[in-house]
């Protein structure tokens, strides 16, 4: 086989060692623009995962690397002047430099051909000429380039500019300092490399970038102003570049990954935000996975498949996490005025990838410090915390979220709702939801809804709430008000979900005469009089679910029904005073707002859930959520229910963990309403680690109250919890331990024989 690399990094370089290593007959040669020496970053950080994988597919690279790592544990914060240090984390790092020195050291040995100062040839070229040509030529490859219209590249640059620097001395733990200039908010972050070096990247947004006159000096001045800035942070001491220059980071994605005998490998393919310290791993990560696919599979296609098919799931997580982590420095302002260890709580878990439970682990001291500051009892995790709406005072932070049960006859919930919300009232929650209760038969999103526009289904809830009431003191029930709009009169979602009805469809109304998809029900848009019966049909329902006993109401202006249709602008196009401007769209919404928190106690509370992003070109934005929430707060809203979505059927949502939980975060800071976030938070470590960051006041979960009606009981057992955050209902008592599984008291060996 005879083997083109494209690019002298450490992942084409890697993945050549790696391939003449296991095949000595193979001919592999590497093209390299750059002069050996030549390097523009200073020190990279590498994973014990990577080094063990290292470790076992090349004893002399990992030997070599061993003998120059920098280690170290800590990750200090400095906020407002103040330090805070958490441990147990676990780094290791060299220079660039060295790292390349060690893998052209190894290549040669190998008998790997390096051409230094070289352009490779066409790559159409070395297709023809070469059995494999692996693409390594970094974020701004030109082989990605030549066959974008087969890779299907996107390329996203972000709002933040930085400029890879370092410093003559090493930091004695990985500092992220926050400077408050005049200019804006600008962040240091550096870590050793070396025993007398460090590398230091200084970030800020692009608006304070230019407002600080960054874009007008030259590399030298930019160095020097940058170490006045951090003066503190350096001791005094100057930083030095090696050609450096202020970019801005490019996140690349790429459809596919292979072409014929063309494979893309590390930032050429992927990249990943270097806060979370993932490039140089990602492709070393790349090149052993590469190179084993080929060792496994029968021919090149299939070795270039399974390559992909077993990277790229890999990869999008570290997407989403770096993305998180990004996004997190570009609006690292919204969080300064937390308290200093809340501050770095959140800062430390940015990513996802580091959580509550997890950091406990690592430093014990430090996340109870944090804890306390944030007011948790001893022993108590935050999701066991009360937290107080209006008159209400919930016992934790867990709510199980509204789920559709399309399970009533004639809009009466029955037994089964009796069975389901009760179960979950006994399982412990501090808040229990109803599914969207409709308040008229023509807003109901199938003939199996539950409402609230009769005396009779008004009685059936009356029933549910004493239950909970009886047999779950200590857990709310509250109900959510909503009309389907042009959402309804579709099947149960088991037998089609937002299919129309093959008979007995109602009339469907909405804020503009737009069908949900083309085979659904074209809706009429409604008059002035009707949005005024309608009103009412939310007042007099909100009266019967006073009447039957719930203890909060939420306001459903989510998810593409009715009231969520007037908010969007892909689905509101009117002209008149209830569309057009943002201010508009909102009126009719605040209207039923205020007539329906007129009608209920004023004891208790009443939150909005709304869609914070269409996922959808020209739909709602993050900025239009957040004066969104601002003005139903303003309205008296007590919490937004921050989820997303579900307006147009052609929506792109970005899904994976706690996704949606973002836009929470930012309506909180940005607004100061309460907030609930909604969305993939499956764990009760994600539901602490949100908790304590400040990212949300509450979670709402539901897939994982169906899989387990009793979890908040059992994630306070899983943690060892026995306050008043949670109670077992007395029946249940015997159950508030783990059963058993399995014989754990055999002897274990004592000796281990030779044969």
């Amino acid at each position: 086989m005879r083997v083109a690399v494209i690019g002298g990094g450490p992942g084409g370089l890697y993945a050549a060692a790696l391939l003449k290593r296991l095949d000595p007959s193979r001919e592999v040669t590497v093209w390299e623009r750059n002069a050996p020496d030549d390097t523009f970053g200073f020190g990279v950080v590498l994973s014990d995962e990577t080094l063990g994988g290292i470790e076992h597919a090349d004893p002399v690279v990992y030997a070599a690397l061993q003998d120059e790592f920098v280690r170290w544990d800590d990750i200090d914060i400095v906020h407002r002047g103040v330090r805070h240090t958490s441990g147990g984390h676990g780094f290791a790092a060299l220079g660039r430099r060295r790292l390349l020195e060690i893998l052209h050291e190894r290549c040669r040995s190998l008998g790997v051909e390096l051409r230094f100062r070289a352009e490779a040839p066409p790559v159409g070229e070395l297709m023809t000429a070469y059995d494999l040509v692996v693409a390594a030529d970094g974020v701004h490859s030109l082989t990605r380039a030549a066959y974008a219209e087969v890779f299907g590249p996107s390329v996203e640059e972000h709002r933040c500019r930085y400029i890879w620097l370092a410093a003559d001395f090493a930091f004695d733990a990985f500092r992220f300092e926050i400077a408050e200039t005049e200019h804006g908010v600008m962040q240091l972050h550096g870590y050793p490399y070396a025993a007398g070096s460090s590398t230091v990247i200084v970030e800020m947004r692009e608006e304070v970038w230019r407002t600080a006159g960054f874009a007008e000096l030259d590399e030298q001045e930019s160095v020097e102003r940058c170490a006045k800035i951090f003066a503190d942070a350096l001791g005094g001491r100057p930083l030095r570049s090696n050609k450096s220059a202020w970019t801005t980071f490019r996140t690349v994605v790429n459809d596919r990954w292979a072409h014929r005998n063309l494979v893309l490998l590390g930032d050429a393919a992927h990249t990943a935000h270097f806060s979370i310290g993932s490039g140089t791993k990602l492709a070393v990560e790349d090149a052993l996975a590469l190179v084993a696919c080929l060792e496994e599979q029968a021919d090149l296609t299939q070795a270039l498949r399974a390559y992909e098919e077993e990277r790229r799931p890999v990869v999008a997580s570290t997407q989403r996490a770096a993305r998180a982590s990004l996004e997190w420095f570009e609006h690292l302002d919204r969080y300064l005025d937390q308290p200093s260890r809340q501050f770095a709580f959140n800062l430390l878990t940015r990513s996802r990838r580091v959580t509550h439970d997890n950091l406990r682990l690592r430093d014990a001291h430090f996340t109870e410090s944090v804890e306390r500051e944030f007011g948790c009892p001893a022993g108590t995790p935050p999701m066991f915390t009360p937290f107080r709406l209006r008159g209400l005072t919930l016992r934790n932070r867990v709510v199980v979220s509204p789920m559709d049960m399309y399970s009533a006859v004639d809009g009466v919930p029955g037994d089964f709702h009796l069975v389901h919300l009760g179960a979950r009232a006994l399982g412990g929650a501090g808040l229990v939801m109803t599914e969207m209760v409709c308040v008229s038969a023509e807003g109901r999103i199938t003939p199996g809804c539950a409402g609230l526009y009769t005396g009779r289904q008004a009685e059936a809830w009356r029933r549910i709430t004493d239950f909970v009431h009886a047999q779950a003191p200590g857990t709310a029930i509250g109900v959510q008000l909503g009309h389907s709009g042009r959402k309804g009169s579709t099947k149960l979602m088991w037998e089609g979900i937002d299919e129309p009805l093959e008979d007995g469809n109602w009339p469907l109304v909405a804020a503009s005469p737009i069908p949900y998809k083309a085979r659904n029900q074209t809706p009429r848009e409604l008059s002035r009089a009707q949005l005024t019966d309608i009103r009412e049909q939310f007042t007099a329902a909100a009266w019967r679910a006073a009447r039957s006993g719930f203890d909060l109401l939420e306001l459903h202006c989510a998810h593409g029904y009715l009231l969520s249709g007037f908010l969007s602008p892909l689905t509101n196009r009117r002209t008149d005073a209830y569309g057009g401007s943002l201010a508009r769209r909102l009126r009719f919404p605040l209207e039923v707002f205020d007539a329906v928190r007129a009608m209920w106690p004023e004891e208790r509370p009443m939150t909005v859930r709304i869609s914070a992003t269409d996922w959808a070109d020209g739909g709602t934005s993050g900025d239009d959520a957040v004066e969104i929430a601002r003005a139903f707060a303003a309205h008296g809203a007590d919490a937004v229910d921050v989820s997303t979505g579900q307006v147009v059927a052609d929506e792109r949502p970005e899904y994976g963990r706690s996704y949606q939980t973002p836009y929470a975060d930012r309506i909180r800071h940005e607004t100061g309403i309460p907030v609930i976030a909604v969305g993939a938070i499956s764990s009760w470590d994600d539901v602490n680690s949100l908790i304590l960051a400040g990212r949300t006041d509450l979670c709402a979960l539901a897939r994982p109250h169906l899989y387990d009606p009793h979890w908040t009981l059992h994630a306070a057992a899983e943690q060892g919890y026995e306050g008043p955050g949670v109670a077992w209902p007395m029946p249940y008592r015997a159950g508030s331990r783990r059963p058993q599984t399995g014989r754990t008291d055999a002897p274990k060996p004592r000796l281990t024989l030779g044969t």
